[in-house]
């Protein structure tokens, strides 16, 4: 697409506000980017860590698995990551790390 032509960097989010996206799935979110506007698995997953942590200005803090940042960590019970993006219906999260916790 465009945006990837330009190199510009696609966060992907839930909105999560009653009035016009009551969406609080990150894993649906991932399914929509995918399917409707063609992302890519990697940008996906890059799209709800370092680019929605860029985006928010806060990738210096965030966003990304580095020393010195905030440890929040999802830990999935998946065999690949496409299973994220694509498999529908299930919660595949094993464990969660909030802020080293």
């Amino acid at each position: 697409g465009l945006f990837r032509q330009h190199g510009v960097k696609m966060a992907v989010a839930t909105d999560c506000n009653p009035g016009t996206s009551p969406l609080t799935s990150l894993l649906l979110t991932m399914n929509m980017a995918a399917t409707l506007f063609g992302l890519t698995v990697d940008e996906c997953l890059a799209g709800v860590t370092r680019e929605a942590a860029r985006a928010l200005g806060l990738l210096g803090r965030t966003g990304t698995l580095e020393a010195e940042k905030s440890a929040d960590l999802a830990i999935w019970d998946i065999e690949r990551p496409a299973e994220l993006v694509y498999r529908m219906g299930f919660n595949p999260l094993h464990a969660r790390i909030w802020r080293g916790q």
